[in-house]
């Protein structure tokens, strides 16, 4: 999905034989429905009303957010910050993290 910098490669604008862009249209666009539907929960449907799901020109899903104000994209960091800090409590010393479930049978 991305060139040899690094960097995400370009839209697929123009379209080569032979290469599955639907393929990965539709796994940027499950990407994209999963994201969106998460974000509604919190909030944040109408913040990102550029997210939707594209195709580069190797034919890899890609997920675009569009244009985000700054309090989204911050809301948006520290929803992904505390998501990892659960999950790295967690594997740490096996407690379920924020959105995990315990074990019944332990207690």
């Amino acid at each position: 999905m991305t060139d040899p910098k690094g960097v995400c490669a370009r839209p697929a604008d123009y379209l080569t034989p032979g290469v599955a862009y639907v393929r990965g249209w539709a796994e940027g666009k499950r990407a994209a429905d999963d994201l969106a539907e998460m974000l509604r929960a919190f909030g944040l449907e109408v913040d990102l009303p550029g997210l939707k799901a594209d195709v580069n020109v190797f034919g890899d899903g890609v997920v675009t957010l569009g244009a985000v104000r700054p309090d989204a994209a911050r809301l948006l960091a520290d929803l992904l910050t505390t998501g990892l800090t659960a999950e790295m409590a967690w594997r740490d010393d096996g407690r379920p993290g924020l959105g995990g479930t315990a074990d019944s049978s332990a207690a």
